[in-house]
């Protein structure tokens, strides 16, 4: 399979000389197409700011991040909005929609800046809609949905671009039980029917059963990998659990 993420001794330095915390310590791995990653670790164990720097948000502070062989620590200006454009997906906790346009326009707004030829974008928008059983939610504005719509919404705008991968950060976080396990329900059919490429940070055990491989950091360095192979679901989750049991601390803060 094809290397779409390839990230070599990332580290990651806030603060001065005085008081300096390493964020990110000396982290190596790579994401396949196709894969489905998840990112756990306790609160400030240093996923966030990995992927920060992954989404070209934050710099690292030494190490390489190529994504379909290209460097994105090296990119700048114009050629760095034109990668994020057109090469990521992101999907926020908050849903980052914009409030006075409709679902539609949210999910189109990425393919009109990039000139995206107007039925082009209409046939776009309603397939994903369609495979996100978000259709009914079209012409709503954001007010008018619930959170779950919102975030199907904001998963639709994230891949509509058909992006090389897609980056989730706590998706689930501000959703309840039943809108999350619906919207991991279509992570899983983005992830196998559409072969979206996705890599998602998520402090809970739940979420992060859904994904394919899960990738533990403590303390800003790998800890341990497990993936899902041949296992059921449920299984896959007690797996996880026997893994936050082993990072310690409080249990709460990781699942």
């Amino acid at each position: 399979m094809k290397e779409i993420l390839k990230i070599e001794n990332v580290e990651k330095y806030y603060g001065n000389r005085g008081n300096i915390t390493k964020a990110v310590d000396n982290i190596t791995f790579s994401v396949e197409k196709g894969e489905f990653v998840a990112i756990m670790g306790a609160s400030g164990s240093g996923k966030t700011t990995l992927l920060n720097c992954i989404s070209t948000i934050d710099k690292v502070t030494t190490g390489n991040i190529y994504i379909n062989d290209k460097d994105i620590t090296k990119l700048k200006g114009n050629n760095l909005n034109k990668f994020r454009r057109e090469e990521l997906g992101f999907i926020f906790q908050d849903f980052n929609l914009l409030d006075t346009l409709t679902a539609y326009e949210n999910i189109a707004l990425s393919l009109t800046i990039q000139k995206i030829n107007p039925k082009e974008i209409e046939k776009r928008v309603e397939e994903v809609a369609e495979e996100l059983e978000i259709t009914d939610v079209l012409k709503k504005y954001p007010y008018q949905m619930s959170g779950g719509q919102k975030q199907r919404v904001a998963s639709a705008r994230a891949i509509v671009t058909k992006p090389s991968l897609v980056l989730a950060d706590e998706p689930t976080g501000a959703l309840d039980s039943k809108s999350s396990r619906m919207l991991l329900e279509k992570f899983e059919t983005l992830n196998d029917e559409l072969k979206a490429t996705i890599l998602m940070v998520t402090h809970d055990a739940f979420t992060a059963s859904y994904a394919d491989r899960i990738i533990f950091i403590k303390d800003g360095k790998i800890f341990n990998q497990i993936t899902k192979g041949k296992k059921t679901r449920k299984e896959f989750f007690e797996s996880i659990i026997d893994v936050v049991t082993l990072l310690g601390g409080d249990l709460n803060n990781v699942i």
